[in-house]
């Protein structure tokens, strides 16, 4: 498969360069995992003000990212870019998923918080 959309393409290489870097003090996941993912998106400017009153929101700024990129497609580049980076041998090994998206707050620079847990057996 070829990933069409533009948006997932640099979060997969930014998770596959970042869990290699980690991954260092780590050994590869073998069981189970379990993952929740805390996406931060940047706001667009047009949510804001204009003039001295351009850092505040405006009143029709919406509270989440209802729109793209989708969280499944930023899910599952995360996913591939743990694959790449060597968190395990396979992101079929992930048996819970869950994820979301927010707005960054102001200062927040966007990205990914991401939680692996190896299930107990």
């Amino acid at each position: 498969m070829v990933e069409a959309s533009k948006a997932v393409g640099p979060w997969r290489d930014a998770v596959r360069t970042e869990t290699q870097r980690v991954m260092l003090d780590y050994s590869v996941l073998t069981g189970a995992v379990t993952v929740e993912v805390i996406i931060s998106l940047p706001r667009p400017k047009g949510h804001y003000r204009t003039g001295k009153n351009a850092h505040l929101l405006r009143d029709s700024a919406p509270s989440r990212p209802a729109g793209i990129p989708d969280v499944d497609k930023l899910a599952r580049a995360i996913l591939d870019g743990l694959t790449a980076g060597g968190a395990w041998k396979d992101d079929g090994q992930v048996v819970d998923l869950a994820a979301a998206k927010f707005y960054c707050r102001a200062g927040e620079t966007p990205g990914a918080m991401i939680y692996i847990t190896e299930d107990e057996d």
